[in-house]
């Protein structure tokens, strides 16, 4: 299982999912808020899918990615952040607080936790893999010296017969070396890639994007 998370191996990935069956990668991916039309940062955001209308050929596909499953950048930073909190799936917000023009505070956001989307066991199983790819595997240009780095890198076929350029995902959390946990959780998804599309992927083009919105994190 860990050289199949650090190294991206899809095949292991989709069996696993055709192994748990619709009904129960169904409920995983709404608890962590797939398929919830209710989301707001406070206003409305577009919702994550995953198509619960599948033969055992369209579930492999689905669960690593493809075929109905989509996923934007905020639900995937979501993700990562309740992989880093213990399991805790947090509200999102866009606007930490409002002020007046004196400076003074009128509200503050927060975030405040939603629902569990799995035992804190299984996400600090995670971490462990997550860091795996950071340090051994195809996502080691996040890396942040003195820091803890865990993610997970992904490229998505996009266009009709995968004719348009492939999107590079990566995900992220880091704790600094003084923190006692995470203090960020980033989500990449980088669309229109310059490079030639053989050399496109997560770890090469999304990975340190996503480092240096964590390193200006940790260095706040």
């Amino acid at each position: 299982m860990r050289e199949a998370f650090v190294w991206s191996c899809n095949t292991v990935f989709a069996k696993l999912g055709v192994t748990t069956g619709v009904a129960g990668m169904r409920a995983t991916a709404a608890s962590f808020g797939f398929n919830d039309a209710g989301v707001r940062i406070p206003f409305r955001v577009a919702p994550s899918t995953f198509d619960t209308s599948v033969d055992r050929a369209q579930l492999a596909l689905s669960s690593i990615g493809q075929y109905n499953t989509r996923a934007t950048p905020l639900q995937m930073a979501m993700v990562a952040a309740a992989v880093a909190g213990g399991g805790q799936v947090r509200a999102p917000y866009l606007v930490e607080r409002t002020t007046r023009a004196g400076g003074g505070t009128v509200s503050t956001a927060g975030s405040r936790p939603v629902r569990r989307a799995m035992l804190p066991t299984t996400a600090s199983r995670l971490r462990e893999l997550m860091r795996g790819v950071v340090e051994d595997g195809t996502g080691r240009n996040a890396a942040i010296p003195g820091a803890i780095v865990g993610g997970k890198t992904g490229t998505a076929q996009h266009g009709l017969g995968n004719s348009g350029t492939p999107y590079a995902w990566f995900i992220s959390w880091a704790q600094g070396g003084r923190d006692l946990e995470a203090r960020v959780a980033v989500a990449v998804v980088v669309e229109d890639a310059a490079a030639n599309r053989r050399e496109i992927s997560g770890g090469g083009t999304a990975a340190p994007i996503a480092r240096a919105v964590m390193e200006a994190v940790l260095k706040s």
